[in-house]
């Protein structure tokens, strides 16, 4: 029986293609960009600006297509990630290996257990104290918050284009309302 080496951070990083990243040990192809994704991953991004415009508490650094490295052989690229400037005030450069305080995944198609399941249970285990899925599909958003060692849903929708009020408070910034019509919608 042949053993399978795993993979580390300076093979992701020695690897030719951009569109990887380290899970489990293994270098894998990010799916394909798709417009449904980048909407609402742009839409997302701009509700939460407010939050990179503040300086100390209160004040985010979130980015885009981030990687993380939670340890040698886990890697992932995050849709969306945060860290609160008042636990990193300096600007950060490079791979982050300081965990974040936020991740948020936009799922894509055939990639769901990515999402739903891995990045779960690897911000978990390694206690990220806010983790949200959206889905283009189904237009839901769930948001979790840690509660001790796991994680509980502290907020979930499926948007409805109908309803009256597409505003929520979500956590970790439900100091503002966040447009979920300007998210799912593009408006």
């Amino acid at each position: 029986m042949q053993t399978t080496k795993l993979k580390n951070v300076d093979d992701l990083l020695a690897s030719p293609d951009e569109r990887v990243e380290l899970i489990d040990g293994q270098i894998v192809r990010r799916s394909m960009a798709r417009s449904e994704h980048a909407l609402i991953q742009s839409g997302l991004s701009d509700e939460v600006s407010l939050f990179k415009r503040k300086q100390g508490p209160g004040g985010w650094w979130i980015m885009p297509e981030i990687s993380v490295r939670y340890n040698e052989h886990q890697c992932p690229t995050h849709d969306l990630a945060g860290w609160r400037k008042e636990r990193l005030p300096n600007r950060p450069t490079g791979i982050m290996t300081v965990l974040p305080d936020w991740v948020c995944e936009v799922t894509s198609p055939g990639h769901e257990r990515k999402d739903l399941f891995h990045h779960f249970m690897l911000l978990q285990r390694h206690q990220v104290p806010f983790y949200w899925v959206i889905s283009p599909e189904a237009v839901t958003l769930i948001a979790y918050r840690l509660a001790g060692e796991a994680y509980q849903v502290a907020y979930s929708v499926e948007y409805d284009a109908e309803a009256e009020n597409s505003k929520a408070r979500i956590p970790p910034f439900e100091e503002a309302e966040i447009d979920l019509g300007y998210i799912f919608g593009g408006q």
